[in-house]
């Protein structure tokens, strides 16, 4: 989730210099160099992008390739998976796996570029984003001087384990110009609602908070930020993991356009992983060979969720659905 533009720290070079940790640049070329953040280690599937963890048609001058796998590490340690395409200047997607929060950290956010992408040579520490312009990524200076676009975190900050985890969210390779009013209201409250889901029910047969999440953008025909950094038409989201509690594997998905919320109270309606695959383009299939649902999504009725604000019309609209929440509860308690 974002905050709003003017709060983004604005750091003197020399302290952020001094106060941030080097960060080891991988930029690689198959998704097995980038391990622990994959269900199963099995990549996404996207097709004519990304098949069986390699990119495809990239079998030449690699390094000058439309798409890159970069393997997000900070603080010398692997943090999470992008698949980032360089001529739209976003991510296709991040991927990480849950694991809980080992504590609050406030934001404190220096914005830094991935150099071996301009570079394959070059350094191997992400660095601050200090150049208006750079050929094969975002700058920070292209989210700058405009109102309508946060700088919308795939992996959110709000999902890392500890502070470098955290940090590490922070590049531009992990983020996309997605609408304010969308980012900092519904998408925030979804990040949330999914963030409890897991915190409930994700625990593996040894009793660990682990859980998968793969978050990506469908670009936008033609619609582009300062004409150079493509504003996606569509964010989407979607987590698996194996829930000891239910003893089953269970999975959810989330997609929304990327538009202003109409409402201070907006929800994003959740979906099957069938449901988010028959939506994206081109054809693509988040946790292949699983054992993920496809046609069951994770039911909310008995999972304590986050209270939203809602008007008293809302309220009164919704109280069907709670009277057969209550029901559904109920009978479930009675059968076990």
């Amino acid at each position: 989730m974002m905050t709003p533009l003017n709060i983004w720290c604005l750091l003197p070079l020399a302290v952020v210099l001094l106060s941030i940790s080097p960060t080891e640049t991988k930029v690689v070329d198959e998704m097995s160099e980038c391990e622990g953040f994959l269900l199963n280690e099995t990549p996404p599937q996207v097709t004519g992008i990304l098949e069986n963890g390699k990119i495809k048609n990239q079998d030449q001058n690699k390094e000058q390739g439309r798409y890159q796998i970069i393997c997000q590490t900070f603080d010398n340690k692997e943090r999470f998976v992008t698949l980032y395409d360089t001529t739209n200047k976003i991510p296709v997607f991040s991927a990480y796996k849950y694991r809980g929060e080992d504590k609050k950290v406030q934001r404190n956010d220096v914005w830094m570029i991935e150099p071996q992408l301009e570079d394959r040579n070059g350094s191997e520490y992400m660095t601050e984003s200090i150049e208006d312009v750079y050929q094969h990524q975002a700058s920070n200076n292209d989210y700058k001087d405009q109102e309508v676009y946060d700088r919308g975190h795939l992996f959110p900050w709000s999902y890392g384990f500890d502070e470098s985890d955290k940090k590490s969210t922070c590049t531009l390779t992990n983020v996309v110009p997605q609408v304010k009013s969308f980012n900092q209201g519904s998408w925030s409250r979804m990040e949330q609602e999914v963030k409890k889901t897991m915190d409930d029910l994700c625990y593996n047969n040894n009793d660990k908070l682990e859980g998968y999440v793969v978050t990506g953008a469908q670009p936008s025909q033609g619609n582009k930020l300062k004409n150079r950094v493509n504003v996606p038409s569509m964010l989407w989201t979607a987590l698996c993991c194996y829930s000891n509690k239910k003893k089953k594997w269970i999975a959810e998905a989330y997609l929304r356009d990327n538009v202003a919320d109409k409402a201070k109270d907006e929800r994003i309606d959740v979906k099957t992983l069938q449901e988010l695959y028959d939506k994206l383009e081109p054809k693509l299939v988040v946790f292949p060979g699983s054992d993920c649902p496809l046609n069951e999504k994770v039911s909310d009725v008995c999972i304590s969720r986050p209270e939203q604000p809602k008007s008293w019309f809302r309220q009164v609209l919704s109280f069907p659905s709670r009277a057969v929440t209550w029901l559904y509860c109920t009978v479930r308690g009675w059968v076990g």
